[in-house]
């Protein structure tokens, strides 16, 4: 491997419970594979000293998002928002994420879902920053809230995209990247059928590990190492050499994240 390969995972839960034993060298591990670059993104709260922990521990290669996760927008989710809001005011981010609608989990909480979703895109234009989009069978509620807030300071990434080519383009539309993860390996993931169409100035590479890993780990651990596996299955996708993917989709991060 090119020793100047450089890998950007854009959406990794290093802080995850499911790390516990074996962090460090997980991150090693991904380091060696030509990962140099984690965007982490927030859930709640809970996980906002890990996070620093972590950025603590790999200043040059760890990047924070501050936000709160749909699927932990609960009844307290007034004074879950005030809390990224402080931590907003108070330091720098790369992103505000991972934010958006999730109506697999829950769907009883979708208007406090849509008002969380909407008040941190707000925020996001306030700070010049990227959304980084959860959205799982919400794509119309998503695109609803995106065409309300949309303009030219609106941008960012979809994470963990896995719709239709149309819903691709629609989403692209809204000056948003695509989170390109495990799911394309998957023989029922469909959207390795169309990515072709889809220019690759407008992917990114992401695993959400540890949720999602790609084809052979399915149904496992995923890790950020595994962004290499995303990698070889793009480059079969688009007919080009794994070392073009990994140029190519880390300058695509660059020009979300600004760094």
């Amino acid at each position: 491997m090119e020793p100047n390969l450089i890998f950007t995972d854009t959406h990794t839960h290093l802080y995850s419970e499911e790390f516990a034993e074996d962090r460090s060298e997980m991150i090693e591990r991904a380091l060696k594979n030509g990962v140099k670059r984690f965007f982490i993104p927030a859930i709640d709260a809970s996980y906002t000293q890990k996070m620093y922990d972590l950025e603590k521990q790999y200043p040059e290669n760890i990047f924070l998002m501050m936000g709160l996760h749909p699927c932990y927008v609960k009844e307290n989710y007034e004074k879950e928002l005030a809390h990224v809001e402080a931590e907003l005011a108070k330091r720098k981010f790369t992103a505000i994420g991972e934010i958006g609608i999730d109506l697999y989990w829950d769907k009883t909480t979708l208007d406090i879902q849509k008002i969380a979703f909407q008040k941190q895109i707000q925020w996001a234009k306030k700070y010049k920053l990227p959304i980084n989009i959860h959205c799982r069978d919400a794509f119309d509620e998503i695109f609803e809230v995106l065409e309300l807030e949309k303009s030219t300071e609106l941008f960012g990434i979809f994470h963990c995209f896995s719709g239709t080519y149309d819903q691709a383009l629609q989403a692209i539309s809204y000056n948003m990247k695509l989170g390109i993860g495990g799911v394309v390996t998957f023989k029922n993931g469909k959207i390795d059928q169309f990515l072709h169409q889809i220019d690759i100035k407008h992917i990114v590479l992401e695993t959400d590990s540890p949720y999602l890993a790609p084809v052979p780990h399915r149904g496992k651990r995923n890790e950020s190492s595994y962004v290499k596996l995303v990698a070889e299955k793009l480059s079969k996708i688009y007919q080009l050499p794994i070392e073009e993917i990994a140029r190519i989709t880390t300058e695509n991060s660059r020009e979300i994240f600004g760094i």
